[in-house]
């Protein structure tokens, strides 16, 4: 036998998915989480399947540990070297502000205080041409003040580096010198891209993460090491590829968005196969509620990522390939509360794995939403996670019941509050993914996953006027399962302004090679050989006199002079999609240079279902079900491992499965295709 393993950490469960490369076979289980030692969780998430890792052909992680160190403040205690005169340019910023009329704002506090921040007298100009050459003798006496200072980390980032990465590399190469066992990262090693401020944001929270990234990859693969797992585990990057834990370790910042990716990939390799290419993705699991958007197959991608962003903060840019995800805090887990003047809310604080929602019995007191689900007749409390793990209504109804005191309401009416409001913020969060980027959500279907996508799904999917509903196979470890279907990746810019009309041919061409052969490097230290690494380039091109860009298709090969025009006119087709509005006649301009190499490795079969016994072999009984304001209706409940292709099933009903319910409402009507895919018409 020989296995393709994917594990996916949640804020309450951990997933994961085993696939038997000769019949294809699956195995999902779920762990609960372990905050104190995440490795602890995927240990217990392995130990479940019973497989043995020693006949594993791949293995590949998602992981929280990069989000967590720097949401929980825990990593390590980090200097920034940068030019002389900008020591402060990470701590002044940006001046927009997302909360202009807030009197109460505050600015983002820097992950290096101003104390550890130092200067070298260096200077380049915008072109990468020495002003004032580098001091070995200077940097050496900056290493000195730092070794004082007894940092664990170290972070360079000289003006206008991107351009020209020279003196950054000195300085990296004497900081390693001088000070032996502190991680150094510079930027020109993370990229190459200009903005000053984003670039040493991120370079900062690189080297923040570095220590706790790298002990924590460590620690986990020698514990899968003792159980026999004799190949180099993989992580699941943000940018929706995979690195070796070694490649992961050199620049960590590309976790910060580990997990949720996972089921972005998948929906888009599901959607290849069942012949749909726009897709808006919507996982609930048990912290939080997460959506992307997919048009035309491809996956969206974005450099201006925002850690810890809300409409009143301005996070802390991030200006990595990642891809573009809105999450809010909107889970199982997330706790019902009433604020300081009276209003009920959900989230975003969660009940988390420990000690989770009250109904677990766990110790928890606060109301969730996995709560008011089990109230309402949604979950059914001998059925869930395949009755493994007892959930008790009562102390459900117990948590629930100062809400439904505040209001002077019954506690199946304050459960169903808490659920609307739930799916109001979800309802925002999919409208600002879609409608808000000038996409029409009655051109995509809808992939649910998660533990609670296909619980929230249905309702959220006909309120966006979206027609159809997928929930896959095995939806609640989905992102798990979606892991197994990613290439490796890399992602490379470099600044580079030049005219569209006119440009510089020779230039543009010489900067994909030099990316393309850095990324050849990279993966044969990984084992890849260059025929299985595929390169995409794209280019951000905008007006003259514009200051945002949009990202536009190059095409492969050498790029030519003939081709200038057709990616003009890529560039204005785009420009009009994105903002309603193009200047075919106003001229244009290339910024930044991009190359996307693939990796590619392989993939599990999806195979299609035998024939489907009687439809009526399938129903487990029934329950009373609330649908708010359709009422409370008697619902026939579902068994999906006894249904198969040619199913049809009319609303209200319930589809249950070992870690997953679909809740199909009135008016719905559910088909099974295939391949097992539950298809949910909204009717809309």
């Amino acid at each position: 036998m020989s296995y393709r393993i994917a594990v996916d950490i949640g804020g309450t469960f951990t997933d994961i998915v085993c696939l038997e490369e000769e019949t294809g076979a699956l195995i999902e289980e779920k762990a609960h989480t372990t905050p104190e030692n995440f490795a602890d969780g995927v240990i217990n998430a392995v130990a479940k399947t019973g497989v043995d890792l020693s006949e594993t052909a791949y293995f590949v992680h998602g992981t929280t540990v990069v989000i967590n160190a720097v949401t929980e403040r825990k990593g390590a205690k980090t200097a920034l070297v940068t030019t002389k005169g900008f020591r402060d340019a990470l701590e002044i910023g940006r001046a927009n502000r997302p909360d202009l009329y807030n009197y109460f704002y505050k600015k983002p506090e820097p992950f290096v205080p101003r104390y550890l921040r130092f200067e070298v007298d260096e200077r380049l100009n915008y072109k990468g041409e020495v002003l004032k050459e580098l001091s070995e003798e200077d940097v050496v006496e900056v290493a000195k003040k730092i070794k004082k200072e007894n940092v664990d980390a170290v972070a360079v980032c000289l003006l206008h580096s991107y351009a020209n990465p020279r003196h950054e590399q000195m300085v990296g190469e004497i900081l390693a010198r001088e000070l032996p066992g502190v991680e150094i990262t510079i930027s020109s090693d993370l990229i190459k891209e200009w903005r000053e401020y984003e670039r040493s944001s991120t370079t900062v929270l690189n080297a923040y993460v570095k220590p706790a990234a790298a002990r924590y990859l460590d620690r986990l693969k020698m514990r899968l090491g003792e159980m026999n797992l004799y190949i180099e585990p993989h992580a699941m990057l943000s940018n929706g590829g995979t690195a070796t834990f070694a490649r992961a370790k050199e620049v960590p910042i590309n976790l910060i968005e580990s997990g949720p990716v996972g089921g972005v990939i998948g929906a888009a390799a599901l959607g290849k196969i069942i012949g749909e290419d726009n897709i808006i993705t919507f996982d609930i699991g048990g912290t939080t509620a997460k959506t992307s958007l997919i048009n035309k197959g491809e996956v969206k991608i974005t450099t201006d990522y925002k850690l810890e962003w809300t409409p009143k903060f301005a996070g802390y840019p991030v200006k990595m390939p990642i891809v573009d995800i809105i999450e809010i805090g909107a889970g199982g887990g997330s706790i019902a509360w009433i604020d300081e003047v009276g209003v009920l809310k959900v989230g975003p604080q969660s009940a988390g794995a420990v000690p989770g929602p009250a109904c677990y019995g766990l110790g928890g007191t606060n109301p969730t939403l996995t709560d008011a689900n089990l109230i309402a007749g949604r979950i059914d409390p001998d059925s869930f996670l395949g009755g493994e793990f007892k959930i008790k209504r009562e102390l459900a109804e117990k948590a629930m019941e100062p809400i439904a005191r505040h209001f002077g309401i019954s506690i199946e009416e304050a459960a169903l509050g808490v659920i609307k409001i739930a799916n109001n913020n979800m309802l925002n969060a999919l409208k600002l993914i879609s409608v808000r980027r000038g996409y029409d959500p009655r051109d995509f279907v809808m992939v649910a996953m998660g533990g609670n996508g296909a619980v929230h799904g249905p309702f959220l999917a006909s309120e966006l006027k979206v027609g159809k509903l997928i929930v896959p196979n095995m939806p609640a470890t989905f992102s798990a399962w979606g892991m197994l279907m990613t290439d490796l990746r890399q992602d490379f810019v470099q600044t580079q302004i030049m005219p569209v009309d006119g440009c510089d041919l020779k230039r543009v061409n010489e900067i994909y090679r030099e990316m393309e052969e850095e990324a050849l490097a990279i993966y044969q230290k990984q084992g890849i050989s260059p025929e299985d690494v595929i390169f995409v380039k794209t280019a951000d091109l905008r007006y003259i006199g514009q200051e945002h860009t949009v990202r536009t298709p190059v095409g492969s090969g050498e790029v030519r002079e003939e081709d200038l025009s057709e990616i003009r006119k890529a560039f204005d087709r785009l420009h009009h999609q994105h903002y309603t509005f193009s200047l075919e006649h106003a001229p244009a301009e290339f910024v930044n240079f991009n190359l996307t190499a693939f990796g590619t490795v392989k993939k599990p079969e999806i195979k299609k279902m035998p024939p489907a016994g009687a439809l009526e072999a399938a129903v487990k009984g029934e329950r009373i079900i609330d649908f708010d304001e359709q009422g409370r209706l008697k619902s026939r409940v579902y068994d999906r491992t006894k249904l198969g292709p040619g199913h049809v099933i009319e609303g209200p009903a319930a589809v249950e499965e070992s870690k997953s319910v679909t809740i199909v409402y009135p008016g719905q009507t559910l088909e099974v295709d295939e391949y097992g895919n539950l298809i949910i018409h909204t009717g809309v």
